[in-house]
């Protein structure tokens, strides 16, 4: 497996995170051993791990992403507003809410190439430019938990509220202090741009078998693997119900830029 050693909470060295759960899950129903090459969740990252054929399974990556091979997905989840319960700002809903031009709004974004989640594309072409506060989505790797400066940014109040991935935004809101309130964003598709991600496991094209294998255990271990997601807080829609979502790209959580 290729994963990143400081992501909470996706995956961690210490095997803490929800991917390193639902990997040793279908790794059991296998009969496999789990060994982890562990790399920083980077550009390049794909390339220098699976590419380099130093592991086999990415785990956590968008369905469909144009550089692997991906299993059926095993999750469906969207980008949250996050808010302060009690506020007014735990009312919006929607990117087209008139609030948002009186708010202060934190996003994630993913560096310093001019590359942008989909809020953040979605809050500049409605011309919020000025609104957004940004907060790298790699944070500060010398921290236990780089991703979670934003969910604080909004518990302080230093922002009104923030659009952030669900499972991130879901996974430190737990426990917070004062309580956060997490709503899906939309439209969940705005302006062809998806809001909402079908999450898979990734593996080298060539390698149909094993992907194969590994739908199998996700689809055999599909409750098991839902209860883990809620343990996290990670916010789950019905992939059968739910509209078609994003998938030649994802959040930059999971769209593992090679």
């Amino acid at each position: 497996m290729c994963a990143d050693p400081n992501n909470l909470p996706f995956s961690r060295e210490d095997r803490s995170g929800f991917e390193n759960r639902i990997v040793e899950l279908v790794a059991r129903d296998l009969g496999a051993q789990v060994r982890y090459t562990w790399w920083a969740q980077r550009r390049g990252n794909v390339r220098n791990t699976l590419g380099e054929g130093d592991c086999d399974v990415v785990p956590g990556v968008a369905s469909g992403v144009d550089t692997l091979s991906t299993t059926s997905p095993y999750y469906r989840s969207t980008y949250v507003f996050v808010a302060r319960a009690g506020t007014r700002w735990a009312k919006v809903a929607s990117l087209d809410d008139a609030a948002l031009r009186e708010a202060t709004v934190g996003v994630q974004l993913i560096g310093d190439d001019g590359a942008n989640p989909p809020p953040a594309q979605a809050l500049a072409r409605r011309g919020l430019v000025a609104n957004v506060r940004g907060y790298t989505v790699y944070g500060d790797y010398a921290d236990s938990t780089p991703q979670r400066p934003i969910l604080d940014a909004v518990a302080r109040g230093d922002v009104d509220l923030a659009v952030a991935w669900g499972p991130t935004a879901g996974y430190f809101a737990r426990g917070s202090v004062p309580p956060l309130t997490l709503t899906p964003v939309s439209p969940w598709l705005d302006a062809g741009v998806p809001m909402v991600f079908d999450i898979s496991m990734g593996v080298r094209r060539e390698d149909r078998a094993l992907r194969r294998e590994l739908d199998a255990a996700l689809a055999r271990n599909r409750e098991a693997i839902a209860r883990i997601l809620a343990e996290y807080g990670v916010p789950q829609l019905p992939i059968e119900a739910a509209p078609g979502a994003g998938s030649a790209s994802g959040p930059p959580e999971t769209a593992r830029n090679p």
